[in-house]
């Protein structure tokens, strides 16, 4: 697994202990679905980033995690996904203990990929 860079892993290290694990899964899942992207600090947040198109977003909050596909109509594509988490407008919101499924990862990201083509 690649090193996290300096600047996220700060991001990291200021998560509460009982989210970091689910962070950093979430870090392996994206990263097996695309394995050269660019990890940045963008909006705050640890950010993925293939060929200048960022395609997934992680932050940390009181009661759960967010994943950002970084376009609000990523989410509407996958009703089946939507239904088993909360969601906002640009966001599903995972349990603090509950990543999202590796299948999930890589459906939300290709879909990121084939809008940004």
């Amino acid at each position: 697994m690649k090193k996290i860079p300096k600047g996220v892993a700060s991001y990291y290290a200021s998560a509460p202990s009982t989210h970091k694990k689910t962070l950093l899964e979430m870090r392996t899942r994206i990263l097996e679905v695309v394995p050269l992207a660019d990890e940045i600090i963008r909006y705050a947040m640890p950010t993925f980033v293939v060929e200048g198109v960022e395609v997934a977003g992680l932050m940390f909050h009181k009661n759960h995690i967010g994943y950002y596909p970084y376009s609000g109509s990523i989410l509407n594509k996958f009703p089946e996904i939507c239904a088993k988490y909360k969601t906002s407008k640009g966001a599903l919101q995972m349990p603090i203990d509950k990543p999202l499924l590796k299948g999930e990862v890589k459906k939300l990201i290709k879909a990121r990929l084939t809008l940004a083509k």
